[in-house]
């Protein structure tokens, strides 16, 4: 996939980019597969907002994806690449052979005529999902289960892909596109290949205006507030973020400490993620 640019009529412009979506078979999405999308503004139940920086932005629909691609043995081919607007990924409308249609995270190099499979027994080819133990180790993976049943929750943006590096008793080691190395159980199924739209990156919005499209609001900085609306806010001139630290509009440390809390998981981390990454 290609990244075009647009001739600079306008500022907002210039430095604009989009795609080419050179990709997409299809315009319109299969509408069994579409829920109405509900907008919040970052609201909960009592109305108060407790996610900043949400609101407005085009109406939606959410497309049901399949991540747990548990037809087994059932051959599906591939009809369409679409567009989905939210996610950075393209996907893949799957006809099976027993007449059900599905959507899958469209990986990379496939395309429309194309035959999936899922299954312990499924051929080592891209878009096909296999358990990690009948998985060559050395093989790239995306849409990975942490859970046997569950359904891939790691590796599922565009561009994403993650490498089996070893096989040990029940489990398996996977570097994810982080760096981190994670035990993961043989038994959970992951996709073969690497997700697609891998130009996702060179994508730059140029304007303010396609960021409001997406649902996502401005962002004012603490040091141009009111001392009553955020502690870095107020003095004569611009203050120093360092000390005594910047902090959340709310008082807590904003960086410079750990956030990780989850310690259960602590035991399948064999090797954290890299600091470059973070």
């Amino acid at each position: 996939m290609a990244v075009k640019k647009y001739k600079p009529t306008t500022p907002g412009q210039r430095g604009m980019t989009g795609y080419t979506f050179e990709e997409i078979t299809k315009s319109t999405p299969e509408r069994s597969l579409l829920i109405a999308r509900r907008e919040h503004g970052g609201r909960n139940s009592y109305g108060r907002v407790t996610v900043r920086h949400r609101g407005g932005g085009n109406r939606g629909y959410i497309r049901i994806v399949d991540f747990k691609r548990e037809k087994h043995n059932i051959p599906a081919k591939v009809a369409a690449i679409e567009y989905d607007p939210n996610r950075t990924a393209r996907l893949a409308l799957l006809f099976y052979a027993d007449g059900e249609k599905r959507y899958i995270v469209a990986p990379l190099g496939i395309k429309v005529g194309d035959t999936l499979i899922s299954g312990p027994q499924a051929e080592i080819r891209p878009g096909n999902c296999l358990p990690l133990s009948n998985i060559p180790v050395g093989t790239m993976v995306h849409n990975l289960e942490l859970k046997e049943g569950k359904g891939g929750q790691l590796v599922r943006s565009a561009g994403g892909a993650a490498q089996l590096l070893a096989k040990e008793g029940e489990y398996a080691q996977i570097r994810l596109p982080s760096g981190e190395v994670r035990l993961v159980r043989q038994t959970c199924y992951a996709t073969i290949g690497q997700v697609g739209n891998l130009d996702h990156n060179n994508i730059k919005l140029g304007k303010a205006g396609r960021k409001r499209h997406m649902g996502i609001r401005p962002t004012v900085r603490g040091t141009a507030m009111s001392p009553r609306d955020h502690p870095h806010g107020g003095g004569e001139g611009r203050q120093p973020a360092g000390m005594p630290g910047p902090k959340t509009p709310w008082g807590r440390p904003a960086r410079g400490y750990k956030t990780r809390r989850n310690k259960r998981s602590d035991k399948y981390i064999v090797r954290r993620r890299s600091k470059s990454k973070r």
